[in-house]
Parts: C-alpha cells; sequence; structure tokens
C-alpha cells in the first residue's frame, strides 16, 4: 500500500489496520529524511480552529511548510461560517482554493459535514468525539521509544474523552493492550471500546476497564493522562477536580509502576492536578518527544492525503 484509500482522514476507526501501518511507516521515513521537501510544493492547507491550540496550529503549518507548501489560518472571526454561512458553502467554496483542509472544532458533527461537502480532503484536528492526529503521534512515539507495539501494554488515567477514544481505536490497531481508569460518569462511550473490541479479536489486543489508578497501572509499559476540564467544560471545573482527584498521575503512582515505564501527555498539562511536576518533568516523561512527534506525524497523513 502506497496511498491512503481515502480521501479524508476522520477518525482512526474509519483507517484499516495497513493504513494505520502505512502513516507510521511514513512518518518514520519523513522523520529520518531531510526537514525540508517539495512533496507538496505548490499546495495550500486551510486551518479552521474554532479551538485556540499550541500544538495543533504550530505542528500543522509548520509541517505543510516543510513540505513545499503553505498553511492558511482561520478563527471563527476570520470565517463567514462564523456569521452563518452554512458549512456546506463554507466546504464547497474552500475547495476551490485550497487543496486540503484541516478543523479544529467543538463538535464532531462539524468535521463530518466539512469532509462530507468538501471536495479536497479533510483532517480532523481535534472535535468532542476524538483526536486521531494525537492517537497516531501517541503509538508512533512508544514505537519510536521501545521498537515495538504488538503486545505493550498502555493505561490510560483520568478522564475518558476525545483523546482516550482515539487511543483505544490506536491501539488496537496495532495489537497494543490498553488499561483505562476512569470514574463513574467519565468513562468513555461503551460503543467505541465495543466497537474496539471486534477489531481486537483480529490482533489479539486486550481493552480492560480498571476501578482504579493503581489497578491499571500495574503491568503497563505506557501511563497516559490527560487534563480533566477541557475547553468548554469551564463550568465544570471544580466538580470535575474534585471527581478526578484520585486519578492523579504522582509519584506516588509512578512507585507502583514498572520502573521503565513511559509517561504521556498530550499537553496543555495542569500541572498540579492530573499530572505532577515530578512525573511530567521526570526521568520517565517522552511527554516533550511525544509534542514534537505531532509535527512528523501529521506530515505523513499531508502527504498522504493531499
Amino acid at each position: 500500500m502506497t496511498k491512503l484509500n481515502r480521501k479524508d482522514l476522520i477518525s482512526i476507526s474509519e483507517l484499516s489496520i495497513e493504513e494505520v501501518q502505512l502513516i507510521l511507516n511514513e512518518t518514520e521515513t519523513l522523520k529520518k529524511g531531510p526537514r525540508n521537501t517539495t512533496h507538496l510544493a505548490g499546495k495550500t492547507l486551510a486551518m479552521i480552529f474554532e479551538k485556540s491550540s499550541t500544538r495543533t496550529r504550530v505542528s500543522f503549518e509548520t509541517g505543510i511548510y516543510q513540505l513545499g507548501g503553505i498553511g492558511m489560518f482561520f478563527s471563527p472571526k476570520d470565517l463567514q461560517m462564523g456569521r452563518g454561512e452554512t458549512i456546506h458553502d463554507t466546504a464547497k467554496v474552500l475547495s476551490r482554493f485550497v487543496n486540503g483542509i484541516m478543523a479544529r472544532t467543538f463538535s464532531h458533527q462539524t468535521v463530518l459535514d466539512l469532509a462530507k461537502y468538501a471536495t479536497v480532503p479533510v483532517i480532523n484536528g481535534l472535535t468532542d468525539f476524538d483526536h486521531p492526529c494525537q492517537a497516531l503521534c501517541d503509538i508512533f512515539t512508544v514505537y519510536e521509544k521501545r521498537g515495538k507495539l504488538k503486545g505493550l501494554t498502555m493505561a490510560y488515567i483520568g478522564d475518558g474523552n476525545n483523546v482516550l477514544h482515539s487511543l483505544i481505536q490506536a491501539c488496537v490497531k496495532v495489537g497494543m493492550n490498553i488499561n483505562y481508569a476512569s470514574p463513574i460518569g467519565y468513562k468513555p462511550l461503551q460503543w467505541v471500546v465495543d466497537e474496539a473490541l471486534e477489531v481486537a479479536k483480529v490482533t489479539g489486543s486486550k481493552i480492560k476497564s480498571k476501578e482504579n489508578a493503581f489497578d491499571a497501572i500495574a503491568d503497563a509499559d505506557v501511563i497516559y493522562t490527560d487534563v480533566w476540564v477541557s475547553m468548554g467544560q469551564e463550568e465544570e471545573n471544580e466538580k470535575r477536580k474534585k471527581d478526578l482527584k484520585d486519578f492523579q498521575l504522582n509519584g506516588e503512582l509512578m512507585k507502583k509502576a514498572k520502573k521503565n515505564v513511559l509517561v504521556m501527555h498530550c499537553l496543555p498539562a495542569h500541572r498540579g492536578e492530573e499530572i505532577t511536576d515530578e512525573v511530567i518533568d521526570g526521568p520517565n516523561s517522552i511527554v516533550f518527544d511525544q509534542a514534537e512527534n505531532r509535527m512528523h506525524v501529521q506530515k505523513a497523513i499531508m502527504k498522504l492525503l493531499m
């Protein structure tokens, strides 16, 4: 396989096992090769941001530049979509000018509609449902550090959010096991888990829901966490911090983990909440390698789609 057999990248669940491997292989090739190329010379990526971002914007904008193209940033104030123009019309018009669209939105439906009406590739930069570019970056980073993926176990502790949905989908596609520990009311959508369990029958992955963080990390090769309060959830701030306080990734938890366990966080981190300074800055942390790899993985995705 030399290209993705689809127009868009919306969710990892839509990718075949072979397509996930293709993205990982292409990422490795691009990262090891010259930083600047002409793979997408003369091409333009429209970048739609309903949510602000550090890593998503910089990694996509720098990535398309290094591939020989250019990125165009659009906040809600920069597009007529923010003033009532339909997604249908926006997608149709942008498709006449650009070669690809990346969208970081609140609603997953927005990205689905953009992909439905655009005639150019649409890449999901994050929605309230999932975060596919992040999860593909995460498994690539684990592969870099361990030299394999199949048979390794990732433990996710905390809010069962969009990142966990994509991690579950990604892990089963590459034969990784995943444990998750989240309090009641914060678990991932059950249909996402059920769908992944069907893929796991093919790849041999195991998906386990654990009662507490200590159980989740006991046999883990990787421990992963994310913020407890995402953008759009600010009114739930105090409740979320109270409900999730027993799921903090801290020094006490690390004492129960494997000595060489990898620590991951997709950033931004709320230090002192879901993760402590001693852990995120500790010897097991690969958080900033993980952050860099967003650009390399997304370069591979853009090259394969555009």
